[in-house]
């Protein structure tokens, strides 16, 4: 069954990576929270949190489960819509007891947390999620509330020195200084009170009238709060909640949809609870307006232009979240030009990347995150505690800002560019002598006065060299 198994969803990978705005994890378009109905948190403990978070920048969000085992598209083949496609299988039963049996064989022997925190550290990632369960219920934490579970001692995993993953991971990260955040999926499609056995799944909603069961919903409801109450309380200092599965909300927050059912787990119980024991707790729970979606999280896309709101581009280095076999990973270059054009629209981008069944990480993985890092230790005073400022781009140059006075431009050479224009015009209006220099040299810059800012000069001794970098930042101060 597992090398069968392990053919099941190519198509489906392929459509989540290309089609989940519409289908995957996504909300579609018109469900999604615009800027305008953000609800900004009061408690100012959270707002000094959230301060101190908009300035990290840059994250990254590690999936890893059952589906890391089998190399596949995340627990999303257990959902019965049309989208899904099983390859190998005629069957949706046969796939989901392989799919879920996978337990009996994800063995993370090869997991390194201090190694995984050493290398997001030096990539110059500042905050790690990481996946407590997905939407399958499989949790990658010692839950006192299922047997589900990666500590399961009838499971090969339950014998390592760390089992807790969960745990291990965010010891580690602690220590190497990077703020931690839980992901966690309110859904759970292992659940009795989600799914219940009687009934089939029809979609990735329970499978039973909640109205004609209130005490079977009431249960998965306190199922719920009970995990979270333990992520919140035995797993050390937690800076970011971050609840998956937009679909579990109360139905008045489901706007122009009819005969939709009325999937409350009481966030604000949820919340209060939480920041007893984590004051200054960011919630996001994602696409669901109101007062617990601290962040918006627009996913696998940036957002067009800036908003006044905080919020975060999840996206994967990959064509999925956690691994599969011979996935198409973005390099280095890609990632640095991505995080550039997302900081200088005020947002930060949470990296998405997945280790193996066995806990190892790709050489492409690793290869693009040390470009990554090699590029902020440079240049990441352009980057890390910015604000946005007008322009924000224009064309291959963009903008942020530090007070009112200095003003960093972000030149991203294209692919095909063989050198980087002798001119390039930072807009600015800082008052007096300027500064200009380019962050990585010792050498000023020579620049004149022009309509709206300064025309800056680039030696042409440099301008080959510099258009084989991923970006190049000349810094503006006065």
């Amino acid at each position: 069954m597992k090398s069968r198994l392990k053919l099941v969803l190519s198509v489906c990978c392929f459509a989540v990576g290309t089609l989940s705005q519409a289908q995957g994890d996504i909300m579609p378009e018109n469900e999604k929270t615009p800027a305008d109905t953000y609800i900004a948190p009061k408690d100012k403990a959270v707002k000094e949190n959230l301060a101190k978070w908009q300035d990290y920048k840059f994250g990254v969000l590690i999936h890893m489960g059952l589906y890391s085992q089998l190399g596949i598209c995340e627990s999303w083949g257990l959902a019965p819509e049309d989208w899904v496609t099983r390859n190998g299988y005629d069957d949706y039963d046969s796939f989901a007891s392989d799919y879920r049996g996978a337990r009996f064989s994800l063995n993370p022997v090869n997991l390194d947390s201090e190694k995984w925190a050493k290398m997001f550290k030096n990539a110059g990632a500042k905050y790690l999620i990481f996946t407590s369960k997905h939407h399958d219920g499989f949790c990658m934490y010692d839950s006192k509330f299922t047997d589900f579970k990666i500590t399961n001692p009838n499971l090969p995993s339950a014998k390592n020195a760390k089992p807790d993953v969960l745990r291990n991971v965010l010891d580690a990260s602690r220590k190497e200084g990077l703020s931690v955040g839980i992901y966690f999926s309110k859904p759970d499609w292992t659940s009795q009170d989600f799914w219940w056995k009687y009934y089939p799944p029809k979609d990735r909603n329970p499978n039973y009238d909640v109205k004609a069961h209130p005490e079977r919903w009431q249960n998965f409801v306190k199922y719920t709060q009970n995990q979270l109450n333990e992520l919140t309380t035995d797993y050390g200092k937690v800076d970011i909640l971050w609840l998956d599965g937009g679909w579990v909300r109360p139905a008045k927050q489901i706007e122009g949809k009819k005969n939709r059912q009325n999937l409350d787990i009481d966030m604000k119980l949820i919340a209060e609870t939480a920041r007893k024991k984590q004051p200054g707790l960011i919630v996001v729970d994602r696409w669901v307006p109101g007062e617990y979606e601290d962040y918006l999280t627009p996913e696998r896309k940036v957002l067009e232009k800036p908003i006044a709101v905080p919020w975060e581009s999840c996206v994967t280095l990959g064509n999925d979240w956690g691994w599969v076999p011979n996935d198409k990973y973005k390099s280095g270059t890609e990632v640095i030009q991505l995080l550039t054009g997302i900081v200088a629209k005020g947002g930060n981008l949470l990296l998405g990347v997945g280790p193996d069944g066995k806990g190892d990480f790709e050489p492409k993985i690793q290869k693009a995150l040390t470009e990554v890092g090699k590029w902020l230790d440079v240049n990441g005073e352009a980057i890390y505690g910015t604000k946005p400022i007008a322009p924000y781009s224009e064309g291959n140059l963009y903008y942020t800002s530090k007070g009112e006075k200095t003003v960093f431009g972000i030149y991203l050479p294209s692919a095909n560019e063989k050198e980087i224009p002798s001119e390039i015009i930072i807009k600015n209006d800082i008052k007096g002598k300027l500064n200009v220099v380019l962050l990585g040299s010792k050498t000023k810059l020579s620049y004149k006065k022009v309509s709206g800012g300064i025309s800056v000069s680039v030696p042409k001794s440099q301008r080959a060299e510099l258009a084989k970098q991923a970006g190049i930042v000349i810094k503006v101060s006065a």
